[in-house]
This record gives C-alpha cells, sequence and structure tokens, in this order.
C-alpha cells in the first residue's frame, strides 16, 4: 500500500506504503471552528500534508489516503482474522483465480446523487492503468490481461486506452480477466487505488480534472465541503453524506482533518483539547502520552516495517551488497527501539512483518548487531567515506535517524549527515526526480494483508516509477519468484515462493529493515471509540462524541 509518513506507520503507505522531531509549526486552532459551517465542532484529526491531490489512483502514500479512505467506500474491509469481507462488493467470485466476477452492492450512490456502476470502477482502472496518465498506483494493475497494451514501459507507446481484461457485463457487474491465475485478488481490493471513479470527474481531455482532485465526488461515508487547496489550506473539511447506505456516526457529522508540519506540535494540541485524535506519536511524545493520556493512548500491534532506504539505480557507492550489509550490522536495533522508541517498536529480522502469515523470525542475518564484523566489511568493500541520510521531518523520525547516523559514524568511522525535508511529500518528490542520492528513511504500511504486499510494490521491477520502488531496485529471480507466488494454486503454496522472494531481499538487502512499528494513537477526552483498522485508517462509524 504505502508510503508512510509517521512513526506509527504507515501514514505507513503504502509505502510504501516511505519517508522526522518537529522542523517548524504546525496548523493549530482554538478548537471552536466548525469544518463547514453551520455551527457543529467537527472531529479533528491529525494529517501531514498529502503528496499529490486527492485522486485515489495517484495516491500512494498514508496522509492522502486516510482523507480518501473518508470519502470512498472500498470494495472490501478486512476483518480481525485480515482477510476481506464485502463492503461496496456484494460478492467476489471465482472458479479459477483468474476470471472474477464483482458485483456491486445496491445503494451506494456519488456524492451528486447518481448512482454507481460497474462502469465507474472499470473507468478508473483504466485511467489508472494508462500509461500516458503517468498515475502512481498503476502498477496494482499489472495483472489485468490488456495491461501491457495500455502500459508497455518507459519509451513505448500504448497500442491501447483500456485493459482487454475489464468487462462492464451490465451496470452492478463488472468481470476481470487475469494474465494470469491470482489467488489474492480479492484481498487487493480494499486498497485505495481500486476505489471507483465518476465520470464527472474527467475534463474534456478525459483527464482527471484538478477541481476533482481538490473536491473529489466520492461514494463513502464524508463528502467534502469545500475544494482543498493544497500548500494553502491547513484543514479539509467534510460532512456525513446523508444517503451512505453504511454506518453513520451516531452522534455527529463533522469532521476536520488539521495538515501539521510538525508531529509534536499536534500532539501539544491533543494535550490542550485543540485536536481530537493523534494517529502517530512521535517517540518524543510517548512518556508523556502514556501519563497524559492515560486510557486514551493506544499502543497496538502493526503491520508495517520501518526501513533506511538505498538509492541503488542512482548511487553506484551502494551498489556492493557488502557496503549494504555492513551498514546494515552497524544499527543496533535493539537499543533503538528500546530506548528512542520507548519499547514502542520490535526489531525488524526479516522484510515481512510478524502479523502477516509468511515472517520467519531470525530470517534477516544482517539485521543482527555485529559492529566488528560490520567495519570489516564496509573496509573490505571500500563503503563511501560520508553519507547523507534523509529523512521527513514532519512524521518524528529525528530521534531514530540521528541514532542511526551516530552508529554508523563509530561503528564504520565514516562521516553521517542528517537531511532533514521539511515535508513528507518533499523527500518522496526528491526520490521521484532521482535528484536524491543518499540513504533514505522508508516506511511501508500494507495495502492488503498479504505477504506479497511487502514485495511487488517496494521491490518489484515493475514498480519502479510507476509504483513505490523508490531506491530501483530490479532482480530477475526476485521477479519470478513472485510470480510463481502470484500463480500458485492455494495461498499456502503461494506463500512458499513468496518466503522464497524474501531470502532474496534478505541476502540483496535493497532496503535495510530496522523496526517493526506498532500504532501509537491518542485521542482527545471529546471523543470516545477511537480505533484503527488493519491499514491504519481510523474506523469513524464508531467514535461517538463524548
Amino acid at each position: 500500500m504505502r508510503v508512510t509518513k509517521g512513526v506509527q506507520i504507515v501514514a505507513g503507505t503504502a509505502l510504501l506504503a516511505l519517508a522526522v522531531a518537529a522542523c517548524g509549526g504546525g496548523a493549530s486552532d482554538s478548537g471552536g471552528t466548525a469544518a463547514g459551517g453551520g455551527g457543529e465542532t467537527p472531529v479533528r484529526m491529525e494529517i501531514g500534508e498529502p503528496q499529490e491531490l486527492l485522486n485515489p489512483q495517484n495516491t500512494t502514500e498514508t496522509e492522502g489516503s486516510e482523507v480518501l479512505a473518508a470519502v470512498f467506500s472500498p470494495l472490501v474491509r478486512y476483518d480481525e482474522n485480515k482477510q476481506p469481507v464485502e463492503e461496496a462488493a456484494e460478492s467476489i467470485t471465482t472458479s479459477d483465480s483468474k476470471v472474477w466476477t464483482i458485483k456491486l452492492k445496491s445503494g451506494y450512490t456519488w456524492h451528486d446523487g447518481t448512482p454507481v456502476t460497474a462502469a465507474d470502477y472499470a473507468r478508473a482502472w483504466n485511467y489508472a492503468a494508462l500509461q500516458d496518465n503517468a498515475m502512481g498506483s498503476s502498477y496494482f494493475f499489472g495483472r489485468v490481461d490488456g495491461y501491457a497494451d495500455v502500459h508497455p514501459g518507459e519509451g513505448k507507446t500504448p497500442t491501447a486506452k483500456e485493459m482487454k481484461g475489464l468487462k462492464v457485463v451490465d451496470d452492478s457487474t463488472l468481470e476481470v480477466t487475469l494474465s494470469a491465475p491470482f489467488s489474492q485478488f480479492k484481498t487487493m481490493l480494499g486498497y485505495t487505488a481500486f476505489y471507483p471513479l465518476p465520470k464527472a470527474a474527467l475534463g474534456p481531455d478525459g483527464k482527471v480534472t484538478q477541481q476533482f482532485g481538490e473536491q473529489p465526488i466520492g461514494q463513502g461515508l464524508f463528502k467534502l465541503d469545500k475544494p482543498y487547496k493544497k500548500g494553502t489550506d491547513q484543514t479539509i473539511d467534510l460532512t456525513v453524506y446523508d444517503k451512505f447506505p453504511g454506518a453513520k456516526p451516531k452522534n455527529w457529522k463533522k469532521l476536520q482533518f488539521k495538515v501539521y508540519t510538525s508531529s509534536e506540535t499536534a500532539f501539544n494540541d491533543l494535550q490542550a483539547e485543540n485536536l481530537d485524535i493523534h494517529d502517530s506519536l512521535p517517540p518524543s511524545t510517548i512518556a508523556t502520552a502514556k501519563s497524559v493520556l492515560g486510557d486514551r493512548y493506544h499502543d497496538e500491534p502493526d503491520a508495517a516495517v520501518g526501513y533506511i532506504g538505498v538509492p541503488l539505480q542512482y548511487n553506484p557507492e551502494f551498489k556492493d551488497p557488502q557496503v549494504r550489509k555492513a551498514i546494515s550490522l552497524a544499527i543496533d536495533r535493539k537499543t533503538i527501539t528500546e530506548t528512542v522508541f520507548s519499547g514502542t517498536r520490535a526489531p525488524a529480522d526479516d522484510f515481512i512483518n510478524p502479523a502477516i502469515p509468511g515472517y520467519r523470525q531470525g530470517a534477516c542475518d544482517a539485521c543482527t548487531y555485529n559492529p566488528a564484523e560490520a567495519k570489516k566489511l564496509y573496509d573490505a568493500a571500500k563503503g563511501p567515506k560520508t553519507i547523507e541520510l534523509g529523512y521527513n521531518a514532519d512524521g518524528g523520525h529525528k530521534e531514530w535517524i540521528e541514532a542511526v547516523a551516530n552508529n554508523l559514524r563509530a561503528n564504520l568511522g565514516i562521516e553521517v549527515t542528517p537531511k532533514p525535508f521539511e515535508k513528507f511529500q518533499g523527500i518522496l518528490d526528491a526520490l521521484d526526480a532521482k535528484e536524491y542520492k543518499g540513504l533514505f528513511r522508508m516506511g511501508w504500511s500494507i495495502d492488503y494483508p498479504s505477504a506479497e504486499n511487502y514485495l511487488t510494490p517496494i521491490f518489484g521491477t515493475g514498480s519502479i516509477g510507476t509504483g513505490s520502488n523508490y531506491g530501483g531496485y530490479s532482480n530477475k529471480a526476485f521477479d519470478d519468484l513472485v510470480a510463481k507466488g502470484d500463480q500458485a494454486a492455494d495461498a499456502a503454496e503461494g506463500l512458499k515462493f513468496y518466503q522464497q522472494a524474501d531470502d532474496i531481499l534478505v541476502k540483496d538487502l535493497p532496503y535495510i529493515p530496522v523496526y517493526f512499528y506498532r500504532s501509537n494513537f491518542g485521542y482527545s477526552s471529546k471523543v470516545k471509540n477511537v480505533k484503527l483498522n488493519l491499514l491504519n485508517q481510523v474506523n469513524w462509524a464508531d467514535i461517538e462524541k463524548a
């Protein structure tokens, strides 16, 4: 899913699911301004600034995804057993894992009152896949038959505008034919990229309009009160959509996302009751949060992973895997998780998080702290004498990045300079443009509960430029094993191939796993029943005003 902004993970995604202490002021107000007028004080939640406009097919990070999850309803959600359960879909069936039939529930309408149809899903998925549109989520449609025709790759011209694998049977039925069987296709469908797109989103040129990106028309629980002017507005204001057919909040209708550039500033607002929900508490506030918030502070398991990213395709200094292994061996994960994170993280020892089937304890030998071996390997491989370590300063990462920098200085005998980017989108944009060549802070929050989601979107060759493979890693053996897992007859067989692909990552270390997240969030005394789902998004219908 997606790259993440915050230290809770993944804001987290997807994330690609990437992305920290204060670097300036954030949004703050007295708490008395109602969202969208009407006199009602909204429920207020902290987010960082979304990287892009609010277009579902171009949103692959946690901040924009949080907003869009309130505006759209996914085809599936995930239950406590991490299994997909139909939401906007009535049923999703297949007899061979290659041809899938999606039937839509009745009653869903767009926020302009028009019915949602199967054509709206076909429109969205074709738009995302078409190479000319340069959507960040395009690689999620790579398994659909005809994707290669609409997305042939860099330097090539599409020979079709739509994927032949999408067939609108009738207003409530979409048939999807994949290029090969993929048993976990249904599991993918809770992700942002698979939201539908109304016809009104497209302008005369066939492109999603800026107006839609600023004020998307969704079919979910909330509708936007006004356009969100990215870079200018510090709030995104929404109101419950009365015609939404699902569960609604019991005693409130107004929601406000408050955009912050400092997680610490947001925590100060939370303590002052000028903010109601903070889902990415920075390490520096954990001890205070426990004592001040009491049972309104939550520390829960999370399926995300925090990495040090490596720009393999853009900086030859890190090309030798022995250099990357030495850097990994030089990092004292145990001390960082226990001291910097106050025990709210766990040392990473695999590329797959323990919350998801496929994790193997101790899979990553190079994740064991061994400074003597690190120095020996680094010197033998002639690693760079100076390293820049980039991170986003709006997500609470300063402390642990500086701890990693100190480890590398002490154990490798090199100069390491942490480089803060003011906003999450800044480091993402720099990586997208191939302008940043230092190591970088990366976080990944799952898009859907599968071991495959820790592999393809971040490290697959097809995800370079069109997904979240910011380091440019490419390994044919890895790609082939993932493909075998995709096409396996059942989940158990597929998992074996995914673990073999994971073994290649453990050896190559295209990124360096540092810790497994836990979700650390808090909320004000003005709300209750605050819960996060598997994708670290708030379950809005459960919340009540206290």
